[in-house]
């Protein structure tokens, strides 16, 4: 049973980072992507790839797991700045395609649909991260981390534009924003730190193939933002809290048949987000104070 709650902990850590991630976009820019679990997928392999044909270090392949998929995504944010609204959402759709492609078939980097297997575990100045408590202990630190840079950028100045662009680009150009080159910034930030997330769940699991990164993650990223609360700092959080305990606490219920489990879930996540848009549309976290606002 500690095992169990060890992992669940672990996991809601690294959906965490994930959520965390994606709101800096969707929550601070208003950029809404279908395509966050790439960047989570090319963190993975690019950490899997160094791990498995270089070297173990944690923070070597935290770094190349950033710097790789923050510059991949500029081939989102790129043709982003052409477009907006749910043309961007279209765009990220065809990216997120497109990645699922190539990690289903460059074999040669990724190893194909058979995925990549017996991925060590990092090791941090001479210490190797073995034991399951140690590693929750390293995923915790690392969330409570990105809680603090994205504190600090969305608290700044980069924060305060990012925030006028999401309200109106046009105000935002005549206050003298350079628009274009600070969402192509927050992008490559976002995606950046999403492959950080990629690092820590190859590391963790020892193994990844493509059915990790596809747009089912992603959509059920975009739903922990959007029931904890865009544009918040913790509603990520917890968004990520709750869906990560729904499976768990359904297989508790006696009468709910196992096989369908997959399916009742899928039900409660829509329903959850329907009604939320009714009735709370800030999220659990933000719904109160966008009230007031109004």
């Amino acid at each position: 049973m500690i095992a169990y709650l060890q992992n669940i902990a672990v996991l809601f850590c690294i959906n965490g980072i994930l959520a965390l991630t994606l709101n800096f976009i969707m929550g601070y820019a208003g950029i809404f992507s279908l395509a966050h679990a790439i960047f989570f997928g090319v963190g993975a392999y690019v950490t899997a790839y160094i791990a498995l044909n270089a070297s173990d270090s944690l923070l070597l392949c935290m770094g190349a797991s950033a710097a790789v998929s923050a510059i991949l995504s500029m081939a989102l944010a790129l043709p982003a700045l052409r477009v907006r609204g749910e043309y961007f959402v279209a765009a990220s759709l065809g990216l997120q395609v497109i990645g699922v492609t190539i990690f289903s078939e460059w074999k040669a980097a990724t190893g194909g649909l058979g995925g990549m297997i017996g991925i060590p575990r990092p090791k941090l100045l001479g210490y190797t991260f073995n034991d399951d408590l140690a590693f929750l202990a390293l995923a915790v630190v690392v969330l409570l981390i990105m809680i603090g840079i994205t504190a600090l950028l969305v608290r700044g100045s980069f924060g305060r534009s990012l925030m006028t662009i999401r309200d109106s680009e046009s105000a935002a150009q005549t206050y003298g924003k350079h628009v274009n080159a600070i969402k192509t910034l927050s992008v490559a930030v976002s995606s950046g730190l999403a492959g950080i997330g990629g690092c820590l769940y190859a590391f963790y699991m020892s193994f990844i193939n493509v059915e990790s990164f596809t747009l089912e993650m992603s959509i059920l990223l975009m739903a922990m933002v959007i029931i904890g609360g865009t544009g918040t700092l913790f509603g990520p959080i917890v968004g990520a809290a709750l869906l990560m305990s729904l499976p768990a606490a359904l297989t508790y219920l006696p009468f709910l048949p196992p096989a369908e489990l997959g399916t009742i879930q899928q039900i409660i996540y829509g329903l959850a987000m329907m009604l939320l848009m009714m009735f709370r549309p800030g999220g659990l976290v933000g719904g109160r104070s966008k009230e007031k606002s109004a």
